[in-house]
């Protein structure tokens, strides 16, 4: 994908957590960092430069957008992000399987793409690249390729199939 569905999930994702559970001014700081968490797994893109094939386990697509990576990342997030000492380790674990769930609609989402190798949602138990059974998601080209025709045409599709996530996250809401 072209990053802009991973991002619009994270903003969306943040505004249902704020409804929720906390104060609105928490609001564009938990967007910044749940779109960060939504765009993690491609951070991997840097094995390009590594020299790591696109199809090893820790190639584009491999370990990081993993089931097993997002539930790490979870719980990493839960202890990094939670202040509150005396909180109970109910709202602790509810933080963090919101986080993995975040981080986990990455992998997911680019399962739906129609091109490259697929995704290795089972990593380190199953090396296999999964795609889902419908991907009508045009794969976004890596780098300045993004910059072109084709990657216009990319990000106009994922503008269409995201905007309710977007306008969910940005339409403006009254203060109670």
């Amino acid at each position: 994908m072209a990053s802009l569905g991973h991002i619009a999930v994270g903003l969306a994702a943040a505004r249902l957590y704020q409804q929720a559970y906390l104060r609105p001014a928490t609001l564009p700081g938990l967007m910044v960092v749940l779109s960060g968490l939504a765009l993690l797994p491609d951070a991997d893109v840097i094995a390009f430069a590594l020299g790591i094939p696109y199809r090893a386990p820790f190639g584009h697509r491999g370990a990081s957008h993993s089931l097993v990576c997002a539930l790490l990342c979870g719980v990493l997030g839960m202890f990094l992000l939670y202040r509150d000492q005396h909180a109970s380790w109910g709202r602790r674990l509810r933080l963090g399987l919101f986080l993995s769930g975040v981080v986990a609609s990455h992998g997911l989402l680019d399962t739906l793409t129609d091109g490259g190798l697929g995704v290795a949602l089972a990593w380190p138990f199953d090396l296999t690249r999964y795609f889902a059974p419908l991907r009508p998601i045009p794969v976004a080209p890596i780098g300045v390729g993004l910059f072109s025709p084709y990657g216009y045409r990319v990000l106009g599709t994922e503008l269409l199939y995201f905007s309710p996530f977007l306008l969910y996250a940005l339409w403006p809401r009254r203060r109670r």
